[in-house]
C-alpha cells in the first residue's frame, strides 16, 4: 500500500499541514491501495500566497517564454505516459483504451495551446485606442476524478500561456495520477509558485479557494449542485468564474439515418468512460415506427461489450469509480423499472462473477417517457434510455426538455437536415454522425450545464482581461 502525503507549493514538495487521511480504493475489487493525506485551509492559503507572489514576475514574462515552458511540460509528461495510463486504469477503472486516449489528449493540450496562442496578438487597436490583454491573475482550478489530467490541463495550459499562475485542487480519488503530473511539473522547471497543487476535500480546500480575495478566477468542472455552491462563494469577491457542469445529452436518430451504424454508435456514446462522462449521450430519441429495430440493434451492441477488469485489453466496460457511484446508478435502474420503463437488457445487480468490484450490468431501457427520472436526470453510468417520437419537431422538443445543455448528437444521411435539427438544440456542441472531439473548438454548456468555454482561442481568452489606453 502506498502513501500520498505531499503537496506541491511554491515549487517544492511539502508535507501538508492537514492531517486527515482518506483511503484510495481500487474499484475493480474495492481493495485499499493507498492512503492520501488531505491538505487543509493552511495549505491552501500557502499555495494561494505562493501563486500570488509568483504572478508579479510570471505575468511579465514574454508570451514566447511562457510557450517554451508549455513545451517543457509536454516533454516532461511524455516520458511518464505509461505510468499515467496505468494509474488512471487502477484508480477509477477506466479500460486501458480509454485511459490511453484521455491521457494522450491531456498531454497534447500543451501542443494545442501553443499552436493557437503563438500568433495571438496581445495588443490591438480598437477604435482609436490601444487595448492590451493582460492575464486575469491567480486562477483556482477544480477538477473531477473521471478525467483528471485532461481537466487540469485544459485549464492550466491556457492560464499559464496567458501569464496567470494556478492553484489546482484535484480529486482525492486521483492521487496516483496527481503524483505523476506533479513529477512532470517539477521536471519542467517553472518558476516557484507558478503551479501549485493541493489535494483536499471540496468543503475545505475548495471553500478556501472560492472565498479567497487573492484568487481572481475560478475554473470548475464537476456537478451542477457543487458548481452552484462554488459560484455563490466566489461572488463575495466578484471573481471571474467558469463552470463546466452536468449534462443530460440527447441523441436524435432521424428516420433517414443508417441504423446499423447509428444505434451501436449511440450505445457507445452513452457508455463512454463506463458511462461516467458529462458528455455521455444517455437519452436516445428514435422514430416510433422503428422502435423494435432499435431495441434489437441496441441489445446486440451491448451483448458484444465485455465487462470486467479494465486491464484486460478486450474489456469495454470497467467498474464504476466508487461504491457510492455504484449505489447511485443502481437506484436509477430501480427507478426506471418502478416507473414502468421496459428493460431491454441489463438491470439491477452485478454481472455474474464480478461481485467484488463496482461493476454494473450495462442497461438499456425502452418505453421511457419525459416524466421518468431516467429521462430527466444525469445518471453517470452505463444506462441508456430510449424515447420514441413521431415528428422531427417532437424529437427536438424532447431533446431540449432538460435543464442541461452540454452535448448533443444527431444522426442523418442528409447533412443539411442534420445541421438544421442541430441548430434547434440548446447545447454547446452538436456531434453529427460521429463521436468525436475537436480540441481547437470551444467546449462548454448552455443552461445549467454551466458557462464559460474551454479549448482553442476562446478557451485562451477566458484567462485574459482587456485594458484600454485612451489618449484622444
Amino acid at each position: 500500500m502506498k502513501t500520498f502525503s505531499t503537496a506541491f507549493i511554491n515549487g517544492e514538495l511539502v508535507t501538508p499541514h492537514g492531517t486527515a487521511v482518506v483511503d484510495l480504493i481500487n474499484p475493480t475489487n474495492n481493495e485499499v491501495i493507498g492512503k492520501v493525506t488531505m491538505c487543509d485551509e493552511v495549505d491552501t492559503r500557502n499555495a494561494i500566497a505562493a501563486a500570488n507572489k509568483a504572478i508579479k514576475t510570471w505575468s511579465q514574462t514574454t508570451k514566447e517564454e511562457r510557450l517554451d515552458y508549455l513545451q517543457r511540460l509536454y516533454d516532461a509528461l511524455a516520458t511518464r505516459m505509461d505510468r499515467l495510463i496505468a494509474a488512471t486504469t487502477e484508480e477509477y477503472g477506466a479500460p486501458e483504451v480509454r485511459s490511453k486516449g484521455s491521457n494522450e489528449l491531456a498531454l497534447n493540450i500543451f501542443q494545442h495551446v501553443i499552436s493557437v496562442v503563438k500568433d495571438y496578438e496581445l495588443e490591438k487597436t480598437l477604435g482609436y485606442s490601444r487595448v492590451v490583454f493582460e492575464p486575469v491573475g491567480v486562477v483556482g482550478i477544480f477538477t473531477p476524478w473521471n478525467s483528471s489530467a485532461g481537466s487540469i490541463h485544459i485549464k492550466m495550459a491556457p492560464a499559464l500561456a496567458a501569464g496567470c499562475t494556478v492553484v489546482i485542487k484535484p480529486s482525492e480519488m486521483s492521487a496516483m495520477q496527481t503524483e505523476v503530473l506533479v513529477e512532470s511539473y517539477l521536471e519542467a522547471g517553472l518558476p516557484p509558485g507558478v503551479i501549485n497543487v493541493v489535494c483536499g476535500l471540496g468543503e475545505v480546500v475548495g471553500k478556501e479557494m472560492s472565498v479567497s480575495s487573492d484568487i481572481q478566477r475560478l475554473s470548475f468542472t464537476g456537478s451542477t449542485t457543487i458548481g452552484k455552491m462554488v459560484a455563490k462563494d466566489a461572488m463575495d469577491t466578484v471573481k471571474r468564474v467558469a463552470l463546466e457542469l452536468s449534462g443530460k445529452n440527447p441523441n436524435i436518430i432521424l428516420d433517414d439515418a443508417d441504423f446499423e451504424k447509428a444505434i451501436p454508435m449511440a450505445v457507445a456514446a452513452c457508455y463512454m468512460n463506463n458511462g461516467q462522462a458529462c458528455i455521455a449521450a444517455s437519452k436516445l430519441l428514435v422514430p416510433k415506427d422503428r422502435i423494435e429495430e432499435v431495441k434489437k440493434l441496441a441489445k446486440a451492441a451491448v451483448e458484444q461489450m465485455k465487462v470486467g477488469d479494465p486491464r484486460d485489453k478486450e474489456v469495454a466496460l470497467g467498474p464504476l469509480a466508487s461504491v457510492k457511484q455504484y449505489n447511485r446508478v443502481q437506484e436509477y435502474i430501480k427507478s426506471g423499472i418502478a416507473e414502468g420503463a421496459e428493460l431491454v437488457i441489463g438491470g439491477e445487480g452485478h454481472p455474474e462473477g464480478l461481485e467484488k468490484g463496482n461493476f454494473i450490468r450495462p442497461t438499456v431501457f425502452a418505453g421511457v417517457t419525459p416524466e421518468m427520472r431516467i429521462f430527466k436526470e444525469e445518471i453517470f453510468g452505463p444506462v441508456l434510455s430510449i424515447v420514441t417520437y413521431e415528428t422531427e419537431e417532437e424529437a427536438i422538443g424532447m431533446a431540449n426538455d432538460t435543464e442541461y445543455g452540454l452535448n448533443s448528437y444527431v444522426s442523418s444521411a442528409n447533412m443539411e437536415r442534420a445541421q438544421r435539427v442541430g441548430a434547434q438544440i440548446k447545447a454547446g456542441r452538436v456531434l453529427i454522425n460521429c463521436i468525436a472531439h475537436d480540441p481547437l473548438t470551444p467546449f462548454g454548456g448552455f443552461k445549467q450545464s454551466g458557462f464559460g468555454r474551454e479549448g482553442g482561442i476562446l478557451g485562451f481568452e477566458e484567462y485574459l482581461e482587456p485594458k484600454a489606453y485612451i489618449t484622444h
